[in-house]
């Protein structure tokens, strides 16, 4: 687990800079550092020692002639035995490195390389003889890729995009497409991130780019949700075995190991595949906001050390612009706050831990997927007349069961947008200034996800959304950011094209029952977990926002935020602030909403005012 930078082009003092933006990103790597320069290029990378701590895995890596050089983010999985792959055909290794692996089987197998990989990535390749750089990023979108144009056309890219600041020819300004699509996802949904020009290599994507091209993106791999025919108990028994297989893949290290625990199955099923010698958990001192007696139990069941951390809600506020900055963009999840904390608190004792997001996504876990009973009984009518139902409500003013019927369509396209919904496109159109609003809409940041299952059933639809939207814009955004804050590697063995293959052919009836959502990973758990346990309801990552924003001392944080002169350019005033006092006054509960616009308001003026 590592960071990187780099930029093209013929700049004087190159040395000076790669330097800088790698002392931006220290955290990622302590370690470590090392740069690679010529005409053409500029490579720095900070490094987190974990497999081969020795010198053999420094990086940036070359090859033997020097003609290849590499920088590398993620742990490769499978590197051993694409190793031994190489060795069979001719390549010699002088560590054990899995960066080494890379380099030797680019020389051999060219850009084919990213589909013989299994693991979490981030990585350039530097092609001295060709004048090519190679890049390609995960499967799932676990490790970050951003990338620029300087204003003299040159590339800049690396690991976070606040190692750019230190580039002398990036142009720091706000993207106005950017506010928007924010306002309703809570995070950055497109390719573009909020800094004007920058944009995200997406999941599963690669692309070989030369002096003076664009860079052009290319899907290199898909999920194929395929269902099978097996029994139930064929695929619960599969499950479990490749679930603790990539477990014991993930858990390969020569340093200390151990796992992130909260009172959920998922977390729970991990920790007891892994049985590490320690656990850690945080929480809230709220009713309902606390699930670390949970973890505690779990974890003395088990036989294992759990440590655990009450946060209060001074700590959050007081370290809110810092876990801004290192997000790199707002993200408005209040998860990410605990995520936080979790991670400083599992960095006292370990280096690596392992943590259970994905399993949502993979096995449908989230109520958005599941139906009530009223829905279930709607369904019953026939589809084409759900569907002119539909067509026709979506033309008419909000009436009560309007929602109802547009999701009784079975079409998802039509309302389902992911996890997070936090302000409707009108309303956020409403509170936003002018400037901001000519930005992309809901429909048309889905509409091309959507269009590549088209015709497949309504579940299928919405995983495939999550898997595409929401997983690497939210979920795994935080989980990088956050616990690199912290130098703590955080591997997610849900997230696994192995575990990911297996789960594709589960069908729909066996994820989603009458029972419980999420229904076969449930009893596939049941093999290692307590039953209070493999049926315990999700819960997420609660943090008591609501409570906060209702006394005097954070509403009148987030309030001094509100009528900033600087806010004004990015909203209407009076409406952000009638947003934040009905709440304060009970008369609605606004948390999320005034979560949304206080975070960004933060993120701006961490990154634009303060710097």
């Amino acid at each position: 687990m590592c960071g990187f930078a780099g930029f093209s082009g013929m700049l004087e003092n190159k040395k000076k800079i790669i330097n800088a933006m790698m002392e931006r990103i220290v955290h990622r790597g302590p370690d470590m550092a090392g740069d690679f320069i010529d005409d053409d290029i500029a490579l720095g990378f900070r490094r987190l020692s974990i497999i081969d701590l020795s010198s053999d895995g420094a990086q940036p890596m070359t090859n033997e002639d020097g003609s290849i050089v590499i920088v590398f983010n993620g742990e490769i999985y499978n590197f051993e035995e694409l190793r031994e792959e190489l060795i069979e055909k001719g390549h010699i290794f002088k560590g054990h490195a899995d960066t080494e692996a890379l380099v030797h089987g680019y020389e051999e197998f060219g850009e084919s390389l990213v589909e013989k990989l299994r693991g979490m990535f981030a990585f350039v390749i530097w092609d001295r003889n060709k004048k090519t750089l190679f890049g390609a990023r995960d499967h799932f979108g676990i490790k970050p890729f951003y990338y620029c144009k300087a204003t003299d056309g040159s590339l800049i890219f690396g690991s976070e995009i606040k190692s750019f600041l230190e580039h002398p020819l990036f142009h720091k300004a706000v993207n106005k497409r950017a506010l928007r699509p924010y306002l309703t996802f809570q995070y950055s949904a497109t390719e573009e991130t909020f800094f004007e020009g920058v944009k995200k290599l997406p999941a599963a994507h690669c692309f070989t780019w030369r002096e003076g091209e664009e860079v052009k993106p290319r899907r290199y791999w898909d999920i194929d949700f395929s269902e099978g025919t097996e029994s139930f108990e064929h695929y619960r028994d599969e499950l479990d075995a490749t679930v603790r297989e990539s477990v014991a893949a993930h858990r390969i290290s020569d340093v200390r190991v151990g796992s992130f625990l909260s009172g959920g199955v998922d977390s729970s099923y991990i920790t007891a595949a892994l049985m590490p010698d320690e656990t850690f958990s945080v929480g809230f001192d709220y009713d309902k906001f606390n699930e670390t007696d949970e973890a505690g139990e779990l974890s003395k069941i088990l036989g294992i050390k759990n440590f655990k951390k009450m946060i209060n809600a001074d700590e959050c506020f007081d370290s809110f612009a810092d876990i801004q900055y290192h997000m790199d963009e707002p993200q408005s999840n209040p998860s990410s706050v605990p995520l936080y904390f979790l991670a400083k608190l599992a960095k006292e004792h370990v280096t690596v831990v392992l943590s259970g997001e994905g399993a949502d996504e993979i096995y449908a876990g989230y109520e958005w997927y599941d139906e009530t009973p009223m829905m279930r009984r709607y369904k019953k009518l026939p589809k084409c007349i759900r569907v002119f139902a539909a067509k026709i409500t979506q033309r008419l003013p909000y009436f009560k069961g309007h929602d109802f019927i547009i999701k009784g369509s079975s079409r998802p396209e039509d309302y389902f947008i992911g996890q997070a919904l936090v302000f409707p496109e009108k309303e956020a159109l409403s509170v936003l200034a002018k400037e901001y609003k000519n930005a992309p809409s809901v429909r048309e940041i889905t509409a091309p996800i959507y269009a590549r299952v088209k015709g497949r059933s309504e579940l299928i639809k919405k995983q495939y959304l999550d898997l595409n939207l929401w997983l690497p814009g939210d979920i795994l955004l935080k989980a990088d950011k956050m616990s690199m804050a912290s130098s703590l590697e955080l591997r997610v063995p849900f997230l696994d094209k192995i575990v990911m293959k297996q789960a594709e052919e589960i069908p729909a009836r066996f994820k989603i029952t009458e029972k419980n959502t999420k229904y076969i990973l449930r009893e596939a758990s049941h093999k290692t977990l307590p039953d209070e346990w493999a049926n315990r309801t999700k819960k997420g990552f609660p943090v008591p926002i609501r409570y906060w924003l209702r006394e005097d001392k954070y509403y009148n944080i987030v309030r001094e935020y509100f009528c900033a002169d600087y806010a004004s350019e990015f909203f209407d005033t009076k409406a952000i602030m009638k947003l934040l006092d009905d709440h304060k006054n009970g008369k609605a509960q606004n948390q999320r909403k005034i979560w949304t616009v206080f975070t960004f308001l933060v993120w701006y003026k961490k990154f634009f005012i303060d710097m």
